[in-house]
């Protein structure tokens, strides 16, 4: 594999939060007696009870639970998808909570990538295109973004299929490809919900294998929320969120 090219379509950013004056770095993430809480029949339901965590920056946790412990809702707390009912949420040391949306959405642009279950690639546009596209919306100019866009397609493994339509990939290159598209604005975080959830037990297995690649080569970090016990196996840490908590399990 040839090196990546330079490309234009972002200034470049460092892979660390600055230290501050003592010289420590804080922690990619941290959740200060998070809550969450949606209104149910009659009453509300708790989804997220007072959770306390760190996740340092290069790490890779998996978040496994019942259908319906609040996966998803955690991960979009974490892409500021989603508001906590409570409590504190931390990027890099700044307190979410201070940032307009403006300023969430730029922040999700430049430093998160979202990785979903079904993949949302647009049907009539190429997989370099479906790749390229954040870039370009985001004011890359369309040769930087198409050129970075076949550079990382040849990292996941797709270089072979850049022109075709998206209609004509397997559903493990569809999401491969849409790991791609995350990977764009060279984020620090990957989240991905469920992304080996509707894929058969090879697909699946190239999936988590390209995943803890990227995490141990790029040292992008990721926390990634599945009901796959080889795909969370082979995450650093692991997490089991119950009745409202999360709970570390040991190796």
């Amino acid at each position: 594999m040839t090196p990546a090219a330079v490309h234009t379509c972002a200034e470049p950013r460092p892979p660390h939060t600055p230290a501050d004056s003592s010289g420590q770095r804080p922690p990619l993430y941290s959740l200060r007696n998070l809550v969450k809480e949606f209104d149910g029949p009659g009453e509300k339901v708790s989804v997220l009870q007072g959770l306390n965590l760190d996740i340092q920056e290069g790490e890779s946790a998996a978040v496994v639970g019942a259908s319906g412990s609040g996966k998803s809702t955690f991960l979009h707390i974490l892409g500021t998808l989603a508001e906590p009912g409570g409590g504190e949420l931390y990027f890099r040391g700044t307190n979410m909570r201070t940032l307009d949306a403006g300023a969430k959405a730029r922040l999700r642009n430049e430093s998160i990538g979202f990785v979903f279950q079904f993949h949302h690639l647009l049907p009539e546009f190429t997989t370099l295109e479906n790749v390229a596209m954040q870039a370009v919306i985001g004011g890359c100019p369309m040769q930087a973004a198409l050129d970075k866009a076949a550079d990382i397609l040849e990292r996941v493994g797709l270089a072979g299929r850049a022109r075709f339509a998206v209609g004509l990939l397997s559903g493990g290159e569809r999401q491969r490809a849409a790991i791609a598209r995350a990977l764009m604005q060279d984020p620090v975080v990957l989240l991905a919900d469920e992304p080996t959830g509707n894929l058969d037990e090879k697909n699946g297995m190239l999936v988590a294998e390209l995943l803890v690649r990227l995490n141990a080569e790029q040292g992008t970090a990721m926390v990634v929320a599945t009901h796959n016990p080889e795909l969370a196996g082979r995450m650093a840490r692991r997490f089991e969120l119950k009745s409202g908590e999360l709970y570390e399990q040991s190796r």
